[in-house]
């Protein structure tokens, strides 16, 4: 009888031995990490490291052929309170198609408005006097676009354009975080030599129409501010 009790102590502390090693909570530093995890985490590190060059006048077209060779997109919608606006950039003008889709993708154009409404001529965005969009031109840099007047484009109906004049008139440099979109039927022909036509409105003419309808004061200035949500990149 003593042997049988000796046996089943024996098989009880073998028992709890091997309960207590196999429930022993794993430490979470001795875990593993799996190349996935690994990965995504060097991924967010070059994110955090990555920094953005400071544009001038002097390196805005080296600066804007390289961005635009990495960044072919050229299909873009402009979210608004009153719809959506979807635009084709143009290849033809290399310069102002990167800038646009640059400025886009840092999202500069979120908080900016249609600042000036002209009924049966233009709709003309990207400004706002608040001080986050003055300190977002800040630390993107201090520059102008060259004028691409000389590629055919026309000011027709739809067409979205930005400042910029032949190179002899240096004050028609662009204002490169601005543009316009012609409302006008028939369009406004007379701006075709004087200011860089960059794309064209595919979806939302609609929403271009209504936004110039609205109510402005004498400066062409909206009474109710007409804000731009933010400019996604489509493709």
């Amino acid at each position: 009888m003593k042997n049988i009790c000796y046996v089943l102590i024996a098989v009880c502390v073998l028992a709890g031995c091997e309960d207590t090693k196999t429930s022993k909570p794993i430490n979470e530093s001795q875990k593993t990490e799996t190349p996935e995890i690994v990965k995504e985490a060097t991924k967010k590190k070059e994110i955090k490291k990555e920094k953005h060059t400071f544009i001038t006048t002097e390196n805005v077209l080296d600066y804007m052929i390289a961005y635009g060779e990495k960044n072919k997109e050229r299909k873009v919608r402009i979210v608004t309170d009153f719809g959506n606006i979807d635009l084709e950039l143009y290849n033809e003008t290399p310069y102002h198609r990167a800038n646009f889709i640059m400025l886009a993708k840092r999202n500069y154009f979120e908080g900016t408005q249609f600042h000036r409404v002209v009924n049966d001529f233009i709709i003309q965005g990207g400004n706002s006097d608040s001080w986050s969009i003055s300190k977002k031109r800040q630390q993107i840099g201090q520059y102008l676009l060259p004028p691409d007047t000389k590629k055919g484009f026309k000011h027709d109906r739809g067409v979205i354009s930005m400042p910029s004049g032949d190179i002899d008139r240096t004050y028609k440099l662009a204002s490169p975080f601005e543009f316009f979109i012609v409302q006008k039927k028939g369009g406004t022909h007379h701006l075709n030599k004087e200011y860089t036509a960059f794309g064209k409105v595919i979806a939302g003419m609609d929403v271009v129409d209504e936004i110039a309808s609205q109510k402005t004061d004498k400066g062409e200035w909206p009474k109710k501010n007409i804000m731009i949500r933010k400019v996604e990149v489509l493709d």
